[in-house]
């Protein structure tokens, strides 16, 4: 079937993987730099998650005003302006000593990587019909994965060689090599040169979709106000705020649990986590697999995303266990959180795709902004309210493997909270909105 009516579009999805890959490259470094910045620099838990909680806060704030920049830009200048900004951000991190200069540059660092996600799931909606879109999705999210499996294999090797420094300005460089890419091989399907007919038709197969044409960039953008007025914004934006800040937790995190729970260091914890984020990979991908298949044999689309959301949101609870497996084995805590990590990113593959499921493309992008604010101010919440105190306190009493169970107790909860609340706000009335 790709053969023929062309494949070009799973070129344009591997570059948006390869942007995920280097976004979460560039936010993960300094997670495998905690504790080289406590013996350098004298950190606490406190400095970490100060730092930490000023990185979301701006990332937050950048969503709101990422997705509608890029909407108001278009794809191609706006992926490539937030690519340019964030790389040049990580870059300038190595030229800072201080909990405050980090704060600056992370916070620069937020508030340009909050462009990725936006334009990645917009990008998504102009390139595939609906019906692949959540495997897309989850190919391009997957991206997250290997990131996070690269970061803990490269950035100790780096630091032992080389310097923390370092770490920052190689992983930035990445970023500089990417935009190049990206302007060299990016244009909408309508002005693509490289796009067959068929395939062109095919992206343009959804009969709900058929009028989405090149005249709708000139179409007056829609504000946030009244975005906001409907409940299908509010299912995602709740849906968002509370399973981003369990993703959060295992970005920044990971390394100083195995680190802390069983005393190893640097380069023998980046193993552990590494494997996390392989086995949550075949989550990512799987996640946009299991509702095209359920749609293949003949299921709605609004009944194969919720049913596959679901079984995810399940697949999370082994989590709950994983201290108490862990004392057996680390490879079994290892098992266990690498599985939620999995069903993290199918879940998260799926509620993307929400968004072009229930608003047409001229809103994804927005929509996409809005909801990702409210995940990053669940991620402030969580890291204000529980890690901040909560890792300061049980350290300080020597009982860190307390405040990491209570934390894998909120993981394992959180998406089936999520889900619940996202079906009573959507109801039954699932079809596109018509703006």
């Amino acid at each position: 079937m790709n053969q023929a009516i062309g494949k070009y579009r799973w070129t344009i999805c591997g570059l948006v993987f390869f942007a995920t890959t280097i976004n979460y490259i560039d936010r993960n470094v300094i997670s495998f730099l905690k504790s080289t910045f406590t013996e350098q620099m004298g950190w606490t838990d406190g400095d970490y998650a100060d730092v930490e909680i000023v990185f979301k806060l701006f990332y937050a704030v950048g969503m709101l005003g990422a997705g509608r920049l890029i909407d108001k830009l278009g794809t191609k200048i706006g992926y490539g302006l937030a690519t340019l900004l964030w790389s040049i951000a990580g870059i300038a991190t190595a030229l800072v000593n201080t909990v405050a200069g980090f704060q600056i540059v992370r916070g620069a660092l937020g508030v340009t990587e909050s462009g990725n996600f936006p334009a990645a799931i917009k990008t998504v909606a102009e390139w595939f019909p609906k019906k692949e879109r959540a495997l897309a999705t989850g190919i391009f999210n997957s991206g997250a994965n290997i990131g996070a499996i690269v970061t803990p294999i490269a950035v100790p090797l780096i630091v032992t060689y080389w310097g923390w420094k370092w770490a920052f300005i190689l992983t930035g460089l990445l970023g500089l090599v990417w935009v190049v890419l990206w302007f060299m091989m990016y244009e909408i399907p309508r002005k693509h040169k490289k796009l067959s007919v068929a395939e062109l038709h095919y992206i343009e197969s959804d009969k709900d979709e058929e009028k989405a044409t090149a005249e709708e960039a000139n179409e007056p953008k829609l504000s946030w106000f009244k975005l906001l007025g409907y409940r299908q914004t509010w299912a995602f934006a709740l849906g968002k705020f509370l399973t981003d800040p369990i993703w959060w937790f295992y970005l920044f995190w990971l390394p100083d649990f195995f680190e802390s729970t069983y005393n190893i260091k640097l380069l023998a914890a980046s193993w552990p986590v590494a494997v996390v984020y392989l086995i949550s990979t075949i989550g990512s991908i799987g996640g946009g697999w299991l509702p095209l298949y359920l749609i293949r044999k003949g299921w709605s689309i609004p009944k194969a995303r919720k049913v596959s959301m679901l079984i995810y949101a399940f697949c999370v609870l082994p989590i709950l266990t994983a201290l108490v497996l862990g004392k057996v084995n680390m490879w079994l805590a290892v098992g266990v959180i690498g599985i939620a990590a999995a069903a993290h990113q199918a879940w998260s593959a799926n509620i993307f795709t929400t968004v072009s499921d229930m608003f047409p493309k001229k809103a994804t992008a927005s929509v996409t902004g809005i909801g990702g604010m409210f995940g990053g101010l669940g991620g402030i919440c969580l890291s204000f309210f529980v890690q901040k105190n909560m890792f300061v306190h049980y350290r300080s009493i020597g009982q860190i493997e307390t405040a990491y169970y209570i934390m894998f107790v909120v993981c394992g909860l959180s998406y089936l909270l999520a889900w619940v609340l996202m079906q009573v706000l959507i109801g039954k009335n699932r079809k596109q909105l018509e703006l």
